[in-house]
């Protein structure tokens, strides 16, 4: 089975290097050339996307926006051998998932949208959580390899559909860090020991991987990303568009207090401490 890993950024880079551990044959393409070239020698790294597809077998994807997924597959499909395996592991348009998908069933290529959470810590330690939408023969197909770089594998459904999971799952997510953030501005208003705080809601019904890592950040001032809060804008605003039906406040406001941190795009999505950081209501 020959691989291309596409995208190797804070996500893509330990996700393609668990395939190659695994003595699959790798080899990685990324925008920025400098950054694939530093999984040599454990992977092939290209500098053209194009001489790479042909061959084959089974092609990943992690990049960052819609835009990137549209722009990368528009560019596969037509090069790509039939019968390979198109799996975008990008957080990105179930709209868009559903429109590949028929383009690449048209040119004989089977295709899956498989987007993860758990963060870096997730994709260096292979207990990613990843949901797949698609057929379900084909997600059999590529289960062996979803394994190499995630824990739970969650098959959601026809295509599209791993997609809106996870934007379900970046809903709660908002709610998780909004959550924590307003605890940590309670308590800091009212002169509690953060480190007890931490204490208390890690080792209650208040937990949550949210608490137990972005609560320590938090309360750190620790705004390294593990994942973008440009990225997690980006996740909120296609739940906006995907969702309709009513008004989900949580998400809207999450939205609106993320958009307002315009400096901190670049920083981890603990970050969003600072908008509770710059009220008045802080000591």
């Amino acid at each position: 089975m020959k691989i291309l890993f596409i995208g190797t950024g804070v996500m893509g880079k330990p996700m393609a290097l668990h395939l190659a551990k695994n003595g699959v044959d790798v080899t990685c393409y990324n925008r920025t050339y400098e950054k694939a070239l530093a999984l040599k020698p454990a992977v092939k790294v290209v500098k053209e996307l194009e001489s790479a597809v042909g061959d084959k077998d089974l092609i990943f994807s992690i990049v960052g926006y819609p835009n990137d997924v549209r722009d990368i597959y528009e560019r596969i499909i037509p090069l790509a051998k039939k019968g390979a395996i198109l799996v975008d592991m990008t957080t990105s348009s179930p709209t868009l998932a559903k429109e590949l998908y028929e383009k690449a069933l048209k040119k004989e290529l089977k295709m899956l949208d498989a987007p993860v959470t758990g963060g870096d810590l997730g994709a260096i330690n292979a207990t990613l959580s990843i949901m797949v939408g698609g057929d379900y023969e084909v997600y059999k197909e590529v289960l062996p390899y979803f394994k190499m770089m995630g824990k739970t594998i969650t098959y959601m459904g026809a295509a599209g559909s791993g997609q809106n999971m996870k934007l379900a799952n970046q809903i709660v997510i908002a709610g998780n860090l909004v959550g924590i953030a307003e605890g940590i501005t309670f308590a800091t208003n009212k002169n509690l020991n953060l480190e007890k705080f931490l204490k208390v809601i890690t080792g209650g019904s208040a937990n949550s991987w949210q608490a137990a890592v972005n609560g320590k950040k938090m309360i750190e001032k620790d705004y390294q990303p593990g994942f973008y809060i440009k990225h997690f804008l980006k996740d909120l605003r296609l739940a906006l568009e995907e969702f309709k039906l009513q008004e989900l406040p949580l998400l809207k406001n999450t939205e609106k207090i993320l958009t307002t941190l315009k400096e901190a795009s670049e920083e981890g999505t603990q970050a969003i401490i600072k908008y509770y950081l710059n009220s008045p209501t802080m000591p």
